[in-house]
């Protein structure tokens, strides 16, 4: 089968490149021709790409500024090669190459996975300009598409209450993960020596895009009060900037808090893993998520966390015991904060029941392979 995926493939993206990685290094080898059409601007990193998958690079116009991954390169390649591909796979909604696969005429059938951007916290932030490309063409679109992928229930709630009807053929298929990959982390105070910080203080790891959105808004007047109690605490804030950089910059020094949180950037392959290793506790207190790589990641790593009911799997957290769940508040946050902190005996049986969620739940050979069964269901003749 010939699958195109569609998706921004840099590293600064988040989730999405990951999965589309964890994906086809597992397809690809049993045979499957793999193809990535991603938009790319100067300075983009581009993912790490499994052996045996194609990259397809474009740039991306000016005109995204306005109109998210815009690039007339993404269009002309559709219109010359799109009609190579069995599938056409999009990672998300609400840019250009999650609308320019329908204005072609093209053979190949489109699945959308749609990564949590219909629950209500996402459809309120921009909120006017996803109003007016609903009204003009997305909502169309998706009620057109094939075979809509989502991560869990609450995601299913979000696709109907955005269409207004039960659309014929959505499958919950969860995100993976290539557990192998967390079995042998780098040795205990690696991470901890780069960065200065003491055996004996208690290092909280968040690790995602410094946005508005994962909750640092939240988890730093979470951070200050837990450090009333837990004075011996340390904050390491691990991501790319994604606009909230500088609010996080100008708390930390209202506060004094310069020694305290601690901001190494983007983290990732040994650096991530070394980072993991350290951590006493992890947390993602997210508005909202598609199905969080970063917190299973951490999970499979035997961290224990904090996390919200928005991280994409909290079902699933519930029925394993796998995590604290807080709420979207500072005092909820700093509450589970302490918690793990002040009993490692609990703390240590949720990462327990988190590593075998994550292997029973999460595998990606199983996960993958969902995956190329839901493209037989509209490819039969390829079975």
């Amino acid at each position: 089968m010939n699958i195109l995926h569609i998706c921004a493939y840099s590293w600064d993206i988040g989730g999405p490149p990951r999965i589309i990685y964890d994906y086809t290094s597992v397809l690809a080898p049993q045979g499957e021709k793999l193809t990535i059409l991603t938009p790319m601007s100067a300075g983009d990193v581009l993912y790490t790409t499994a052996p045996g998958v194609r990259v397809v690079q474009v740039k991306r116009h000016w005109f995204a500024r306005f109109f998210p991954e815009f690039s007339p390169g993404l269009y002309r390649y559709l219109r010359d090669h799109g009609n190579e591909y069995d599938i056409i796979h999009i990672h998300g909604i609400w840019h250009f190459g999650a609308v320019a696969p329908y204005f072609v005429k093209l053979r190949a059938a489109k699945v959308v996975t749609i990564h949590g951007l219909l629950d209500r916290w996402t459809l309120k932030h921009g909120y006017w300009k996803k109003k007016i490309m609903s009204w003009v063409i997305q909502k169309q679109l998706l009620k057109k598409t094939p075979l809509i992928l989502i991560n869990n229930k609450r995601e299913d709630d979000d696709v109907r209450r955005y269409l207004g009807y039960q659309h014929p053929n959505v499958q919950i298929i969860p995100n993976g993960l290539r557990i192998s990959e967390y079995q042998n982390l780098p040795a205990k105070g690696t991470f901890r020596q780069q960065h200065q910080i003491e055996n004996n203080q208690q290092m909280i790891l968040f690790l995602s895009r410094i946005h508005i959105k994962k909750g640092v808004d939240i988890l730093l007047p979470a951070f200050r009060l837990l450090q009333k109690t837990h004075p011996n605490a340390v904050l390491v804030l691990a991501g790319p900037d994604d606009g909230y950089l500088p609010d996080v910059q100008q708390f930390i020094e209202t506060h004094q808090l310069r020694k305290s949180i601690i901001l190494p950037g983007m983290l990732i392959n040994t650096d991530k893993l070394a980072a993991f290793a350290d951590a006493d506790v992890f947390t993602l207190p997210s508005y909202s998520e598609g199905f969080s790589v970063a917190a299973m990641e951490a999970l499979a790593c035997g961290v224990p966390a904090v996390l919200t009911d928005h991280v994409g799997f909290s079902d699933y957290l519930r029925a394993y015991e796998a995590a604290y769940i807080s709420d979207t508040t500072v005092e909820s946050v700093r509450d589970g904060l302490a918690y793990l902190l002040d009993h490692p005996a609990e703390a240590a049986l949720m990462a327990q029941n988190a590593r075998r969620m994550v292997s029973e739940v999460c595998d990606i050979n199983v996960v993958a392979n969902r995956v190329l069964d839901a493209y037989h269901q509209l490819v039969p003749q390829q079975v």
